[in-house]
């Protein structure tokens, strides 16, 4: 029940609040100092920062179908039962690639004086095909889009290592556009691999998804068909520059190794975690990050943070002894980095149900300063929020942006079926720094930032459990998620 302040003597008030604490019907509901109590709460709180360092620090790297991604789901699902959260292991079977050797050379250009070669600081692309074990030595062919690829003729791509040299717009990632320069440049990424293949070309290389020049290179995924072997790697920004000029001067060749393995799928899981509601405990709000990550760095950003960020809010809430109205259900998914096997297995498992989903909340962009929370709501309903961003103002995350379709990461299924998805809004001009890269470490992370961005994860999941009126259904996107 909602419970007013009210002028009581002090002993009266600290016995109402001994009350209070003893059983869950006196949980207050969406009223400001509930709402204040729970962002101030997280605030003075180091739960989150302390459970990043045991995901990074204490385990490291987690691909999906590594030894690294088994210790994360134990450890986090450990946790969440010491919490006395309802903790369910969802089967997931998710893809198993390995990298092994990757090496670049140039071993050809012109001007170049005897005896010298240049080493290319690149890694492999996730689901990249093998060159054989002592590589190949091809021409590079460099492009600067996909047009400029398809004006060649097959016959002048095939045998070739294509470089799509396209790069990260930063000064569109510094003025509050991080997203939309990674989808220009990550565009490459998925895609330039498997038009390489499709000319017939030895390699596919793509420039650094990524706007820090430190000379290091950037992973993720590409799309190649499964039938398609096509070494595919991504060099560092400096590299891929480099090659671009040197054949400005003339042809370039380089030998290149890579002999990642695509092994057989893997058993794996979702951690999944209810905080179980008092009146409508079958109506499910979700708070959540991706559990696996790339192996080139632990994490941390991508998406440690937003994991620890979600265990926080059951972490508050029993700290509290808050019970919200409707069921706050963390989840730990799988699998977001290279398949989007977990959130697809939780979509089978619950499409007969998804009018119960309530809402679903994703933080997976970064740890960044959070400025507010975006949500695909009904335009008719943003009013309702009002008090969420009364709340989040202190903490100066008082934005709400509403959009039709946001369509990201793991939520993107859930939103297809009507339910409403909310991610935090946040400060990411240098995220892509980072981004799938040996950086993306524990102290790659400010713990302020970060527990703000628990607190409005808490507080936002707690003022949706509590709603006394329904938020509205999203609308059904059409374009695919983007991760």
């Amino acid at each position: 029940m909602n419970r007013r302040p009210c002028r009581l003597p002090a002993l009266t008030i600290l016995a109402a609040s001994l009350l209070a604490g003893a059983a869950h019907a006196a949980t207050p509901g969406n009223d400001p100092a509930a709402l204040a109590k729970i962002r101030d709460t997280v605030m003075q709180s180091n739960y989150a920062y302390e459970r990043l360092a045991d995901l990074t620090d204490l385990i490291g790297p987690r691909l999906s179908g590594s030894t690294g991604a088994a210790a994360a789901v134990q450890q986090v699902a450990d946790e969440l039962k010491k919490l006395g959260a309802k903790v369910t292991l969802q089967p997931v079977k998710v893809p198993h690639w390995v990298r092994g050797e990757e090496k670049g050379e140039l071993v050809g250009y012109s001007g170049r004086p005897d005896g010298v070669s240049q080493r290319i600081v690149l890694t492999a692309l996730g689901g990249s095909g093998a060159t054989p074990a002592g590589g190949i030595t091809a021409p590079v062919l460099v492009v600067h889009n996909f047009d400029e690829l398809k004006a060649y003729k097959p016959a002048d791509v095939k045998g070739k290592i294509v470089l799509f040299d396209v790069p990260f717009d930063q000064l569109m990632a510094d003025r509050g556009l991080a997203g939309n320069a990674y989808g220009q440049a990550v565009a490459y990424r998925g895609a330039g691999p498997r038009m390489a293949a499709q000319m017939g070309a030895a390699a596919a290389l793509v420039r650094a998804v990524g706007g820090a020049a430190y000379r290091i290179p950037h992973t993720g995924a590409t799309q190649l068909p499964a039938d398609v072997k096509l070494p595919a790697a991504a060099v560092s920004i400096e590299d891929s520059m480099l090659m671009d000029r040197l054949s400005r001067r003339g042809p370039v060749t380089m030998h290149l190794t890579l002999t990642p393995q695509t092994l057989p799928d893997a058993d794996s899981y979702n951690v999944i975690a209810d905080w179980a509601g008092s009146e409508k405990p079958d109506e499910i709000v979700i708070v959540s990050g991706h559990l696996d990550s790339w192996d080139l760095g632990t994490g941390a950003n991508d998406d440690a943070s937003g994991v620890t960020s979600a265990m926080q809010v059951i972490h508050t809430l029993k700290q509290l002894d808050f019970r919200p109205k409707r069921t706050i259900r963390v989840i730990a998914w799988m699998n977001e980095e290279n398949g989007q096997r977990g959130a697809s297995a939780y979509n089978e498992s619950v499409k007969a149900t998804a009018e119960k989903h309530i809402a679903a909340y994703e933080d997976d962009g970064g740890s960044g300063r959070p400025f507010g929370v975006k949500a695909s709501v009904p335009l008719a309903n943003v009013k309702m929020f009002a008090p969420l961003q009364q709340a989040l103002l202190p903490l100066g995350a008082g934005v709400f942006h509403r959009e039709d379709v946001i369509g990201s990461g793991d939520l993107f299924g859930l939103e297809r079926m009507g339910v409403p998805t909310f991610e935090p809004v946040i400060d990411s001009s240098d995220y892509f720094n980072y981004h799938h890269t040996p950086a993306d470490t524990f102290d790659k992370v400010n713990p302020d930032n970060l527990r703000r961005h628990a607190a409005v994860m808490a507080t936002t999941a707690w003022f949706i459990a509590n709603a006394d009126a329904p938020i509205g259904r999203a609308a059904v996107p059409a374009e695919t998620g983007r991760h």
